[in-house]
């Protein structure tokens, strides 16, 4: 089937092969039904940046469902699937699981193969999964997950049984969460986050106190610095990684009588603004005068980040944050303010800085649409413990009471 990456450039493209994680689905008796819409290249946070369509929200559809994999969220969320696949480099998988209030897990970097993902910055990709449940979501992970030889950077740690995970609500005890100790990142509940949101999550920690859980607030200082840290990082490689997209190797090609011509009426006639915009940006951090000045200070941000969360999570079992600093918002209300648009990834950005896994689910709502906007819980675990971010989560849906998260539009034709 087409492979378009959401961009003109490969309009009517066919991949010769099944990625690992496509080929795993296959092989176990999943179907493959079909792609479903995304920001070009990855490059997005509401599905606005495709160059084909945009994608609207089921819980409102005059809102956006986030990016850039967001048409894979609104396609689980109206049920039109059970699970569906994803790609996560800055939060492309949890902030529109957020916005579509359905489950958005970020595995470990390297715990899933990706060979056959179209990269966009390859030290941050990672291929996740979306699902109606966590148990749905665990086992879309189960079968995706574990090396491959075709990735030299998958990891060759042993897959466990994420489904071994997932027990009936009669079956648990009282407090089935008693001694886990979780980390509310206090950054991450302070000015500039909608007030809604800040309750949904106050509420969710509740819940897990509720559980047996002890909750404590958490300060990662440098969390701050993981927005502009990702975006240097993220954009130096994509520089490289898109210049193979040039009407010659790959791509559309532009009639022209000179090679430099060939490419650059290639590319500009392929690509989007925004996709133009990001290339420029890392082209220019990797540039002679520069590369000490950005890039490499970025991999020193990197480095703190990654240690300050080692350290956080040897004091707590999970740490858990909202997943977006909004609900869904309205279509083309940032697509003209794209400060504010890359602003809304700083929830989630670190953890790919990092290399972490991170589960969210919905947790409660706010107030718009036509029966309310689902607010996302992110929680955030130690490298390959997707497990425990699993059980906990499983846990943690299946004794939330009074919340349906299923949109207005399709809730009359499910049973239950």
């Amino acid at each position: 089937m087409p492979s378009t990456a959401g961009s003109r450039i490969l309009e009517g493209y066919r991949a010769p092969f099944d990625a690992t994680a496509v080929k795993r689905v296959r092989e176990l008796g999943g179907v493959v039904v079909g792609k479903t819409n995304m920001d070009e290249f990855g490059m997005g946070s509401t599905t606005e940046a495709s160059a084909f369509q945009v994608t609207a929200n089921p819980w409102d559809e005059s809102r956006v469902p986030g990016g850039s994999s967001g048409g894979s969220a609104a396609a689980v969320s109206a049920r039109q699937f059970v699970v569906s696949l994803g790609s996560d480099t800055g939060g492309s998988v949890r902030q529109p699981a957020s916005f579509c209030g359905v489950v958005g897990l970020k595995p470990t970097y390297g715990r899933v193969s990706r060979f056959g993902l179209m990269a966009y910055a390859s030290s941050l990709d990672a291929i996740g999964c979306f699902g109606s449940s966590v148990a749905d979501t665990g086992i879309l992970l189960h079968a995706i997950a574990g090396h491959d030889r075709f990735d030299a950077t998958s990891s060759k740690q042993d897959v466990p049984n994420f489904q071994s995970h997932f027990h009936s609500v009669s079956s648990l005890e009282s407090k089935p969460l008693k001694g886990l100790r979780v980390g509310l990142i206090c950054e991450t509940i302070d000015d500039g986050i909608d007030a809604g949101v800040i309750s949904a999550i106050r509420a969710a920690a509740l819940h897990f106190e509720e559980l047996g859980c002890s909750v404590n607030e958490v300060s990662l200082p440098s969390f701050s610095l993981g927005l502009p840290a990702y975006y240097i990082l993220a954009v130096s490689e994509s520089s490289s990684n898109l210049s193979r997209y040039d009407g010659i190797r790959y791509g559309n090609q532009v009639y022209a009588d000179e090679l430099d011509s060939l490419y650059g009426g290639s590319r500009a006639k392929g690509f989007g603004s925004e996709v133009k915009m990001r290339i420029l940006m890392g082209t220019y951090s990797l540039s002679a005068g520069y590369y000490d000045a950005y890039y490499k200070r970025a991999q020193q941000v990197r480095t703190i980040i990654r240690n300050s969360f080692k350290e956080a999570l040897n004091q707590n079992d999970i740490l858990i944050s909202p997943a977006a600093p909004s609900a869904a918002y309205k279509i083309g209300e940032k697509k003209n303010s794209p400060l504010a648009m890359y602003a809304g990834d700083i929830m989630t950005v670190n953890v790919n800085l990092a290399g972490l896994p991170a589960l969210v689910l919905p947790c409660g709502f706010v107030e718009g649409g036509h029966a309310g906007l689902p607010v996302g819980l992110q929680m955030i675990g130690a490298a390959f413990n997707e497990g425990e971010l699993l059980r906990v989560g499983h846990i943690f849906e299946q004794t939330l009471e009074n919340c349906r998260f299923v949109p207005p539009i399709v809730a009359d034709d499910i049973a239950y």
